[in-house]
């Protein structure tokens, strides 16, 4: 069987093993899979019980994230959307306002950025953007309201709507200082 292409980190607790797999790409949250098995060295009393609790809640996923983010390989252009669109959404806010095409611009940054598995991003978008964190969270706000973005519950990030696609796909980015940046 050929094995899958992720990360995986290891965590022993007594007489267990746990493993936590990500697949390839950037480490965004929790593992995608759990599996626990008896250590290889486990003496047959301390697993012929199976499972506890108290292993399950010894499991730590915070560290296991951490360490997955740590040694997961990174991919080209983790940057990107910040340094590809930055100069189309800081054109569009300072000669359109807050317009469909600013706040279309600004969440496709904002959903590239939670994607490649960024934290705390919302404060560089706003200083990139040039305006206060409580605004551009603003704005992120009105792009959800107006059916641009949808929402993921109790995440960040989300999805660009149809709508919002069809306005990115019809700007004229190189004429907004931007290259080919479709998504």
């Amino acid at each position: 069987m050929e094995r899958e292409r992720g990360t995986e980190v290891v965590q022993q607790y007594d007489a267990w093993t746990v493993r936590m797999w990500w697949p390839e790409g950037p480490v965004t949250g929790g593992p995608q899979r759990i599996t626990i098995e008896a250590a290889d060295d486990a003496a047959p009393g301390e697993v012929s019980r199976g499972i506890s609790t108290t292993v399950l809640r010894r499991a730590d996923l915070v560290s296991a994230k951490a360490e997955a983010r740590a040694v997961a390989p990174k991919t080209e252009g983790d940057d990107a959307p910040l340094a590809l669109l930055g100069p189309a959404v800081r054109s569009l806010l300072a000669s359109e306002g807050v317009s469909p095409s600013y706040l279309v611009v600004l969440a496709s940054i904002y959903t590239a950025m939670a994607d490649s598995g960024a934290t705390a991003f919302v404060p560089e978008l706003s200083k990139y953007v040039g305006r206060s964190l409580e605004t551009v969270r603003g704005h992120l706000k009105q792009a959800r309201r107006d059916g641009y973005l949808t929402t993921v519950a109790g995440k960040a990030g989300g999805e660009l709507t149809d709508e919002a696609r069809a306005i990115f796909d019809a700007l004229d980015l190189e004429a907004l200082g931007v290259g080919s940046a479709k998504r």
